[in-house]
């Protein structure tokens, strides 16, 4: 009897198994577009049985099925609870539907400064307006003052333009785009990132290594993306005002108003002006330039959440001046002459884009989009007998179509995109114009399989009527070995042609002499640049004594087939040529987020940087660019109180390691320089007090420990000589320098 009964129940075992399977499906939300519209926590039980199952953190299910079970009960608090006729194992996509009547509930959460998205599959993370208002935060290039992420520098010692890097790179090999619109390009390379106010500024993305395929094929490094502030949730009124010990004085007001109730619009209005004259390395040089920016921009956002259409129409105008050389350089009087040695950079810049979304009502997760957008840029300059003029008319275009395969595990996006480029440029007596223009298509399909691992693979095709037709490829991929662990991958190929003269004005402001060893390609001669990025990072977070903290490694190598090589080992001049042999920049950097104690936050981190050209004197390592990097942020905050009465404290530490010089060799002692500049460290702090939730003041300081590179101008005292030279620029030149402003705001 025993044997019978064992051999009946191996007969029916594969029937046992095989009845009990699982079934799978997705929970939405329809107006949840930030998390992907899955929902979180949505229970879901068999009719009449104890089988359940809740939803993972993007809408997603698996739960045991049965041939009986026939009826799918769904249920979330604040929708209605709906029962579901299940008929077969097809995965199914489920929107709920909100109670007509709902209590109100208020949920107060407070959302990181800085957030790391575990979930995400490119190495990406963002600063929110709470991080930009951490520092004075005058425009875009300022913005990153607390992030250890970018690098900060000076691009020369006269116009105190603040330039960034990343990987060891500047900004020419980053994409800096405005709402997923490329920016800051061509022409603006140098200004550009301080014609965007701080104040307009909602959020900043910034990506790590190649980039999407979605935004074109010029990435070679990463993606610095601003998100604008938006008409609809914006302060109906904002006033920031700003003073410093430098004579820089701002002024930025918002005006909002709802026109109608799918329509909102907003005047932004930014000044800023720099009048008073400062000398405090007694060289008779501006230690700072005397400016005057006014910079307008009027906003329109169309929204209609029923019918799936949003749009945001933009329209700006910005004039900039800017005067710098010696103390008693007039223009009207020195211009052109020997006379006193003397500099104006004056641009006028107009600028419209338009984006156009529609998500389809009934499919939330299929989209179409398109952006346009188009700038003239007109640029006229001198430094000192170097006259620099640079007209630049652009268009964009782009096409973008989402959507999932089979379910929402597997989606993509494909489109066509469109660039069109004038530049004319007069460099002296020499004019340089030429057309650039490109049309390509791209597919990405990103893949997840909703546990640990996603992927997003891209592929776009451009025909262009100088670089030719190419591919470009860009992978990423995203592991969860363990819990709270991150492993991400990523490699990318980047083109993109070289704008020698913009990319590098500050080189006017020398006695160099400009060589350009012509390569017979297509733009001045040269050939384009094209890099292959690779990059690995880790992010693990942890809990230690029940506070929150995350620590990240990141590995980045960019690794060029082609670079326009900007050689200044000989102080008399300054060449361009194609990179003949090898080209490598190696970036390491490990950081650490960790909760002290309540509201007491510390951010540190290391860089490591391994940057080396083969010049046609050698392979060296790039000038004035630090090999390591240590970074301190600690920042504190009271507990609102009833009033919303608050005082917020922030400090940031550099540590500025050793940079190599270029070569002075060939000087006259007195204009020589050592090879290698030494490390120095800077501190900048801000205090604010938050008097209500309309008004608060701010206080603060840069270069606080008062470091000043000695002699920054080689030559000063004979600037029309040979030694001549402002572009050595490797520490701060003005020293210590304490502001204050205040900011009201009306909702």
């Amino acid at each position: 009897m025993k044997k019978y009964f064992i051999n009946s129940l191996l007969l029916f075992m594969p029937i046992i198994i095989f009845s009990q399977t699982t079934f799978k499906g997705m929970i939405m939300e329809k107006n949840n577009f930030k998390d992907n519209l899955g929902v979180e926590g949505a229970t879901l039980f068999w009719l009449n049985t104890n089988v359940s199952a809740i939803t993972n953190s993007k809408g997603w299910f698996t739960i045991p099925y049965n041939k009986e079970y026939k009826k799918l009960v769904v249920s979330y608090l604040g929708y209605k609870t709906d029962t579901l006729t299940i008929n077969s194992l097809a995965p199914i996509h489920y929107f709920l539907k909100p109670e007509s009547e709902l209590e109100e509930i208020t949920i107060n959460s407070k959302r990181n400064a800085v957030q790391k998205n575990s979930f995400a599959t490119v190495n990406m993370f963002t600063v929110n307006s709470e991080e930009l208002l951490k520092a004075a935060c005058c425009n875009l290039a300022e913005s990153f003052e607390t992030n250890p992420s970018i690098d900060i520098s000076f691009s020369d010692a006269l116009t105190g333009t603040k330039q960034i890097q990343m990987l060891g790179l500047t900004s020419p090999y980053l994409l800096i785009t405005q709402e997923n619109i490329p920016a800051v390009r061509g022409s603006s390379q140098v200004f550009g990132l301080t014609f965007t106010p701080g104040t307009w500024v909602e959020s900043i993305q910034i990506t790590k290594g190649a980039g999407s395929v979605v935004n074109g094929f010029e990435s070679i490094s990463g993606q610095i993306n601003a998100e604008l502030v938006k008409p609809l949730t914006d302060n109906s009124f904002f006033l920031n005002a700003y003073g410093s010990q430098m004579g820089r004085f701002e002024l930025n007001t918002h005006f909002n108003k709802k026109v109608s109730d799918k329509w909102n619009t907003g005047l932004y209005v930014h000044g800023n002006y720099r009048g008073q004259k400062f000398d405090n390395n007694d060289d008779d040089f501006l230690d700072m330039p005397l400016s005057n920016q006014i910079n307008i921009m009027n906003r329109w956002q169309y929204t209609d959440a029923e019918k799936g259409w949003v749009s945001f129409i933009n329209v700006r105008f910005l004039n900039d001046e800017n005067q710098t050389g010696e103390l008693n350089f007039n223009p009207e009087m020195d211009r052109g002459t020997t006379n006193s040695w003397g500099s104006e950079i004056d641009t006028k810049r107009f600028d419209t884009s338009l984006k156009l979304g529609y998500v389809f009502p009934e499919m939330p997760f299929q989209s179409i989009g398109f952006q346009m957008a188009y700038s003239n840029h007109q640029q006229d300059s001198y430094f000192g007998l170097n006259v620099y003029d640079i007209q630049h008319e652009s268009m964009y275009s782009n096409l973008i179509f989402n959507s999932i395969i089979g379910d929402t595990r597997n989606k993509f996006k494909t489109g066509l995109s469109f660039t069109y480029d004038n530049y004319d440029e007069l460099v002296n007596a020499t004019i340089f114009d030429r057309n650039e223009n490109s049309f390509g298509g791209f597919f990405e399909y990103a893949y997840d399989n909703l546990d640990n691992f996603s992927l997003t693979a891209g592929l776009r095709i451009d025909t262009h009527n100088l670089l030719g037709t190419f591919i470009t490829p860009r992978l990423h991929l995203r592991y969860v070995p363990w819990d709270k662990g991150v492993l991400r991958a990523s490699v990318g190929r980047g083109k993109r042609s070289a704008n020698i003269f913009a990319e590098n004005q500050q080189l006017f402001a020398s006695a160099r002499q400009i060589n350009i060893d012509d390569a017979g390609g297509n733009i001045y001669g040269l050939n384009p640049e094209i890099a292959w990025n690779y990059g690995v990072s880790y992010l693990q977070k942890f809990n230690v004594f029940e506070k929150k903290g995350d620590i990240t490694f990141d590995y980045y190598q960019t690794s060029f087939q082609n670079q326009v090589v900007v050689d200044w080992e000989n102080p008399q001049a300054i060449s361009f040529y194609d990179l003949e042999g090898n080209s490598i920049a190696n970036s390491f950097q490990v950081e650490v987020n960790y909760e002290l104690a309540k509201n007491l936050n510390l951010r540190t981190a290391y860089k490591y940087f391994d940057i080396s050209t083969d010049y046609k004197s050698g392979n060296l390592q790039k000038p004035i660019q630090p090999q390591d990097r240590f970074f301190a942020n600690l920042s504190y905050e009271t507990d609102l109180t009833m009033k919303d009465s608050q005082w917020k404290f922030d400090v940031t530490f550099n540590n500025i390691g050793e940079q190599r010089l270029p070569n002075t060799s060939t000087n006259s002692i007195q204009y020589q320089l050592p090879e290698n500049a030494e490390p120095y460290q800077l501190l900048n702090s801000q205090i604010t007090r938050v008097f209500s939730s309309k008004f608060e003041v701010y206080v603060g300081g840069e270069n606080l420990t008062n470091v000043k590179q000695n002699n920054p101008i080689l030559g000063s005292d004979t600037p029309f000589g040979a030694n001549f030279d402002t572009t050595i620029v490797y520490a701060p030149i003005f020293g210590r320098s304490i502001y204050a402003g205040l900011r009201f705001k009306i909702k």
